[in-house]
């Protein structure tokens, strides 16, 4: 089935695989032209190769390095024309550990990645099209960024600087650009693999909802608030969970 060209075009950071894969292919599958970022050449060549090389390109390059940043959104514009969305994903989590025991480097190199080049994405975009010409930002946080996430604190702490940036941003940003973000429980990629591997199902048997997530589910998500279904929503963060938080209460 021929797709119709929507006329609108994303960038997606750290989308060669995982979340940001998926939300590629539910604004490939609408109609969009997408640009995908990502640290390894080769899975973004094999992306675009999956995705369709005559409505998908690839740069390739370190999320937090502003000379990358720039040349993303550039090379965008020079094969599109325009960014009418921004998807943040790019994220890391190299530790797993308690608090009291963490490498401020680490938590430096964390917070970098996660965050500053969200906003560096975010000025990028808005100067070279979305100031003039409205659009949408999504930026995926977390569940770890709602509430406390045992051994992952220094990406939970990210994720919740990454939901007060959505806010600052949405406020800045109105009336022209909304911005909001996804916070996901577990999805079932190799970057949150540590968290279910060897122990799927009873990882899942705490979701109400009775499995792990997949990207398909963070993409359909990210679709909705860059459509038009979504125009008086800003400054969000959407938790798709499975129904974990409703195991918080009492009894």
């Amino acid at each position: 089935m021929t797709v119709q060209d929507s006329g609108k075009v994303a960038l997606i950071t750290g989308a060669s695989r995982g979340i940001g894969y998926g939300i590629a292919e539910a604004l490939v599958a609408r109609g969009d032209r997408v640009a995908i970022t990502g640290r390894g050449e080769d899975a973004l060549k094999e992306a675009v190769e999956r995705l369709g090389a005559d409505r998908v390109i690839a740069i390739p390059g370190k999320a937090h390095d502003e000379a990358h940043q720039a040349a993303a959104v550039e090379r965008t514009m020079e094969a599109f024309g325009r960014v009418d969305y921004l998807v943040n994903n790019a994220g890391t989590n190299p530790v797993f550990g308690p608090m009291a025991e963490l490498d401020l480097n680490v938590a430096r190199k964390v917070y970098e990645t996660n965050v500053i080049s969200a906003l560096g994405f975010a000025q990028q975009t808005w100067k070279a099209w979305q100031k003039e010409n409205g659009g949408a930002i999504v930026n995926i946080a977390s569940v770890a960024g709602v509430a406390p996430s045992p051994f992952i604190g220094a990406y939970g702490m990210s994720k919740a600087a990454m939901i007060n940036l959505t806010a600052q941003l949405a406020h800045e940003f109105a009336p022209v650009v909304r911005v909001n973000a996804i916070a996901p429980a577990v999805i079932k990629t190799k970057f949150a693999e540590a968290l279910y591997e060897g122990r799927e199902a009873e990882a899942a048997a705490a979701y109400p909802l009775g499995r792990l997530g997949v990207p398909e589910d963070i993409g359909g998500a990210a679709a909705f608030l860059t459509s038009a279904q979504s125009d008086w929503i800003t400054g969000q963060t959407l938790v798709v969970d499975g129904g974990i938080f409703l195991n918080a209460g009492v009894g």
